[in-house]
Formats: C-alpha cells, sequence, structure tokens
C-alpha cells in the first residue's frame, strides 16, 4: 500500500476546495441541483455621479411560471417602487438633455416586441416587472414572478428599481411614474 503524506493531501484538498469554491463565485450562471439555469446578481445604489455601494442581491431563475426573481435588499427607501429590466447591461450615468442622470446608460426598458405603452408585466413592455414593494425597515426580501420572461432574455441586460411607484401606464406620468433610478443591476 503506498505511503500517504496525510498533510500534503490536507492541503491539496483544501486548495482545490477553495479553487473550486472561487470559480464558483465568480460564475455568472449556474445551474440549480435540478439543471435550471439561474444567476445571482449584485444590485448597486446609483447618482447621477455614479455607482454607489451594493445594497443586495437579485437571484434569478428559470420556472414553468416563468422568471423567478428573489430579492434580498436593503438601504432602500420604504415603499412601493418601480422595478424593471432595462435594454442595455449598464448603470453608469449618463448625459439626457445636457443633464447628468443615475444609470442613464441603462436605456429604456425592455421591449424587443415594441409594445406600444408600459404596462403590467402581462400586457406592457417585457422589461416590466410587479412593483417592488420596501419594508418600513429598508429592506425588499420577495419573490416575484415575470411570466413572460426567461433568463436568456435578460442576459446582458440591467434590472432597475425606481424611486417611486409604479402604476403600470404612462398616464399621468410616463412609464407609470417611477421617476429617478436609485439602484442597478448587471444581469451577466
Amino acid at each position: 500500500m503506498p505511503h500517504l503524506n496525510f498533510k500534503k493531501t490536507t492541503k491539496t484538498l483544501v486548495g482545490l476546495s477553495l479553487g473550486s469554491l472561487f470559480m464558483l463565485g465568480c460564475a455568472s450562471t449556474l445551474p440549480l441541483k435540478d439543471g435550471t439555469p439561474s444567476q445571482q446578481v449584485s444590485v448597486n445604489a446609483v447618482t447621477p455621479a455614479g455607482i454607489g455601494a451594493t445594497i443586495g442581491t437579485i437571484h434569478l431563475e428559470d420556472s414553468q411560471a416563468g422568471l423567478v426573481l428573489h430579492t434580498q435588499l436593503s438601504q432602500l427607501p420604504a415603499g412601493p417602487h418601480g422595478f424593471h429590466i432595462h435594454e442595455v447591461g449598464s448603470c453608469a450615468p449618463a448625459s439626457k438633455d445636457g443633464k447628468m442622470g443615475a444609470a442613464l446608460a441603462a436605456g429604456s426598458h425592455f421591449n424587443p416586441n415594441k409594445a406600444p405603452n408600459h404596462g403590467t408585466p402581462l400586457t406592457g413592455h417585457l422589461g416590466d416587472l410587479p412593483l417592488l414593494n420596501v419594508q418600513a425597515d429598508g429592506t425588499a426580501q420577495v419573490t416575484l414572478v415575470a411570466p413572460r420572461l426567461k433568463l436568456a432574455d435578460v442576459q446582458g441586460r440591467a434590472i432597475m428599481i425606481h424611486a417611486g411607484g409604479d402604476n403600470y401606464s404612462d398616464s399621468p406620468k410616463a412609464l407609470g411614474g417611477g421617476g429617478d433610478r436609485i439602484a442597478c443591476g448587471v444581469i451577466q
């Protein structure tokens, strides 16, 4: 029977285990145990000055009901917030009408089907998500479903949280009245 160096074998196993964990942490899309595609997205506060601190994560996974979003967010203003997939995978500020705006580089709502109006997750732009409700303590730990989306549809796009609520209409204000972009994550 060959002689094993216990210390050397243990160090090798620990190194391989840590290396595997590191590689898992770097991967953007990992299947669940049943093979379902899933991804974790880091979400950061955004301002016209740039991308700020991380405020949590959103875990995305496919299901028969559509794209499931599990939010683990904090440091947000309490109340309802517009929540959307935007067309470009960037959270950088950009200029509009000569004024810098938070995460404007993400472009408009994801709308490949050219829906004429903003609407509910069943009727409007494909990027229109269910309303995100934030608790009084600034946290949002909820599970939402976007019935018309799959993870493959949103790859390379941004997920956005707006300052105000969303009435799923373009009246009285455009795009549901959500207003400024306050948090953003890139779906890679």
